[in-house]
């Protein structure tokens, strides 16, 4: 998935939020403040319990990590991302608590037609197609019961490549395959493959700090030019050792297997020398087949 490259057209529809007002001078509180660590070098912050009005549900309210945060990845993250210089971040759990009643309006109540800006997803894009009714659902009441941050879903390390694999498949389908598809083809001029991808299979190493890090600029993937942008995602190192593993061993791909140890290790590491390596598989991308092909 690192070069699972670009999974984001920054320049995709832009959509300018509104300031993210609240109906009542208690939803106009800030943020806890309260910071407790998350992935490796990501921060977030500890929400308190919902209103006392927060309406009842009949099961568990939502929370950021374990329901929306996943949401948020797979289909707002091309517009609303870290390296978005228009739109918030809504990856930062700060950012999106302050705004979650302006989140929760344009996703839900414009949706229906009762608010006058844009729904989100915007327009016509795959993600407006693709959210689903439920998914409005969750976000609506994670903001209505109190924008909690919660704790990740529990899942226990694989035991086996196997296991890997499958998990993988599983972030793969939520994350990647909106951009890349779920059969790994990418789309033309848009998204580069991943399926028998010469530049994923050559440098493993440098497809985890895609993940770590994002990237943006042209990368020629299969003699075919891309030139989009991938933001940065707050998985962990279990996460992003289980989805490369998925890519590698699905589509064609050389079956290497990353392990948590390989991801920890790229951590906090530049992308120092993309661009000479981009120069490099440019020039050579008409004169030596890809063996992935």
């Amino acid at each position: 998935m690192k070069a699972l490259s670009f999974i984001v057209p920054l320049g995709a529809t832009i959509i300018l939020l509104g300031a993210a007002a609240s109906p009542s001078a208690t939803d106009r509180q800030s943020a806890p403040t309260n910071v407790i660590s998350v992935a490796p070098g990501h921060a977030a912050l500890q929400q308190s319990p919902g209103p006392a009005d927060a309406p009842a549900t009949g099961k568990e309210a939502p929370t950021y990590l374990r329901d929306v945060l996943p949401i948020f990845m797979g289909k707002c993250v091309r517009c609303h991302n870290n390296e978005t210089k228009l739109m918030y971040n809504w990856l930062d759990y700060k950012t999106a608590f302050r705004d979650r009643w302006e989140i929760r309006k344009r996703v839900w109540n414009s949706w229906n037609g009762s608010y006058y800006k844009q729904p989100m997803p915007a327009g016509n894009s795959a993600e407006a197609h693709t959210m689903t009714e439920d998914e409005r659902k969750t976000i609506k009441a994670w903001v209505e019961a109190g924008a909690a941050y919660g704790v990740a879903s529990a899942e226990s390390s694989p035991k086996s490549k196997s296991e890997r694999i499958e998990l993988g498949k599983r972030l793969f389908t939520t994350v990647c395959a909106l951009c890349h598809q779920a059969t790994g083809q990418g789309i033309p001029a848009q998204f580069p493959p991943l399926a028998r991808s010469d530049f994923l299979n050559s440098d493993k190493d440098r497809a985890i700090k895609i993940l770590l890090n994002g990237l943006q600029g042209e990368v020629v993937v299969n003699g075919q030019r891309f030139n989009n942008s991938m933001p940065s995602f707050p998985l962990s190192n279990e996460d992003i050792a289980n989805a490369l593993t998925f890519v590698y061993n699905s589509f064609g791909n050389s079956g290497q297997e990353v392990t948590p140890e390989e991801v920890k290790a790229q951590r906090g590491k530049k992308m120092d020398g993309m661009a000479a390596n981009a120069q490099k598989t440019r020039a050579s991308a008409h004169h030596e087949p890809s063996p992935w092909e």
